[in-house]
Order: C-alpha cells, then sequence, then structure tokens
C-alpha cells in the first residue's frame, strides 16, 4: 500500500449567471466535444424558458428535477459461488447527483423538440413535477432494488 497520503476532494467554483457548483457540474456534462460555452448557452437558454413557461425561478425549478430524480437506493452484481446476484446497495451522495444529472441530460437529448435547449427545459419541467423519462427510470432502479432484497445479505 502506498504511503503518499490522497489529495482532498477538489471543489469546483460555480458557474457564470447562478454561481452554483452542481450547475457548473450539470453544464460540463452537458458540453460535448468540449464545446464548453455551447454548452453553457443550451442550458441557460433552458433555464429562459423555463422561466416564461413555468412563470418561477429557472434555478429552483432545476434543483427540485435534480432532486426527485435522485436515486436511494441501486444494484450491483455481485458474483458468489457460479451465480450472480443483484445486489441493493445504497448510492453514495455524489454517485446520486451524478447519476441524476446523467439521466437528465441523456432523456434530454432523446426527446423530440426542436433545439436542445428546448428539450432540456421540458425535461427538467417534467422531472420536477415528478413525471417524464427521468423519473421513470429512478422508479425503475428503485424497483429492481426492491425486487432483489432477498439478496442483501451479499452486500459487502
Amino acid at each position: 500500500m502506498s504511503r503518499r497520503s490522497r489529495g482532498g476532494q477538489h471543489v469546483a467554483g460555480g458557474d457564470a449567471r447562478f454561481e452554483s457548483p452542481t450547475v457548473l457540474k450539470f453544464i460540463n456534462n452537458l458540453m460535448m466535444g468540449g464545446k464548453k460555452s455551447t454548452a453553457e448557452s443550451i442550458f441557460y437558454e433552458a433555464m429562459d424558458v423555463i422561466e416564461q413557461k413555468s412563470g418561477q425561478p429557472g434555478l429552483q425549478i432545476f434543483n427540485q428535477a435534480l432532486q426527485n430524480a435522485k436515486p436511494a437506493l441501486e444494484v450491483k452484481s455481485r458474483r458468489v459461488g457460479g451465480a450472480t446476484y443483484q445486489v441493493p446497495m445504497e448510492v453514495r451522495p455524489e454517485r446520486r447527483t451524478a447519476l441524476a444529472i446523467k439521466w437528465l441530460i441523456g432523456f434530454s437529448r432523446s426527446r423530440r423538440e426542436r433545439s436542445m435547449a428546448e428539450r432540456l427545459a421540458q425535461e427538467l419541467m417534467a422531472a420536477a413535477r415528478n413525471e417524464g423519462s427521468t423519473i421513470k427510470k429512478k422508479d425503475d432502479v428503485h424497483r429492481m432494488a426492491e425486487a432483489n432484497k432477498a439478496f442483501a445479505h451479499y452486500r459487502w
């Protein structure tokens, strides 16, 4: 084992408009091919669309959507003997946020609206209302974990 101490967790600053590290993380995940300015413009345009359609602050809807999309449980494969079991595990807080961001962006990309900003806005508003593909994915993950509760004793 290494004698060197591990570095601390890197804390990123905030984004340009909201100064929120969560928004910065979301924008970085939204970015494709190193085009950060494009990702920022898509996100901020989506916030403007949300504010126009809902009449509430865009950041508030974003935070609510992220909160609703975070999974509490997930299943991980665990090999015992010759069999592989799907063992339900609790999700770490950083991973919860990362999964919610990944699902929101992924399902936004697969929507049918014209622009990416519009797709993202619609998916965020749906997730804030506890509906839409992202919430369905979270419920599926929770249902899978509940169904495999019998294998919880294989947790490591």
